[in-house]
């Protein structure tokens, strides 16, 4: 059996901006940030992780190094588990603009539509694929305890696939995007377990999802 514990990183400075930013900008850790790692990292001292394995994205990198200089395991970094990429369009607006606004209003809108793509953004299909493939590579992990620290927009997707399966299709998935928003350092774990799964179901299963009470103190 292995345990996965999926983390969305520290609040980053892309997040208190009031504008849209492309996937590789700089997007520091602001202070507040900084003090939810070490708040996750003195939770994870408590678990059984083996390694961190963590996106490429500045904001991901910076959470996973904090939690390691506790914890002292290995980081290990994955373009898996970076955030979805937004239309170009978005990049430089405001995002309670009314442009910005109607193009995420219409991504979503169409989720469900088979390929459909404003412009240039991962559409639900890439998504699903990616996901997909995020899971075979925690599966096919030596290690048994893995911390994961990805973002809010892929958790989601990771979410719903363990959820449906590989059937998940666009509408569903649109529901759990609308629903399940992750706080930065929420704690969301799955388990997988290949031997003792069901027939004809998945081998994932979620048993906390976005647990942020290390930060309730």
């Amino acid at each position: 059996m292995k345990r996965v514990y999926f983390v969305r990183h520290g609040l980053s400075s892309g997040n208190a901006d009031d504008v849209w930013h492309s996937l590789y900008d700089p997007d520091p850790l602001v202070d507040q940030g900084k003090d939810q790692s070490l708040l996750l990292a003195e939770r994870c001292v408590k678990l059984p992780i083996d390694v961190i394995i963590s996106s490429t994205i500045e904001r991901a990198k910076t959470t996973a190094d904090i939690v390691s200089g506790v914890i002292k395991k290995p980081v290990e970094l994955s373009d898996l588990f970076i955030e979805r990429r937004r239309p170009s369009n978005q990049i430089g607006f405001l995002k309670d603009s009314p442009e910005s606004r109607f193009i995420g209003t219409t991504i979503l809108e169409n989720f469900h539509i088979e390929n459909y793509r404003f412009s240039d953004e991962e559409n639900f299909e890439d998504l699903k694929t990616r996901a997909h493939q995020a899971l075979l590579f925690l599966e096919k992990r030596p290690e048994a305890d893995i911390l994961v620290i990805t973002h809010d927009f892929f958790l989601r997707i990771i979410l719903a696939y363990v959820t449906f399966g590989d059937s998940l299709n666009g509408d569903e998935c649109r529901q759990f995007i609308k629903v399940f928003c992750m706080k930065n350092t929420g704690l969301t774990i799955m388990v997988f377990d290949d031997i003792q799964k069901p027939v004809a179901t998945s081998a994932w299963r979620v048993y906390t999802w976005n647990d942020f009470s290390h930060l309730q103190i």
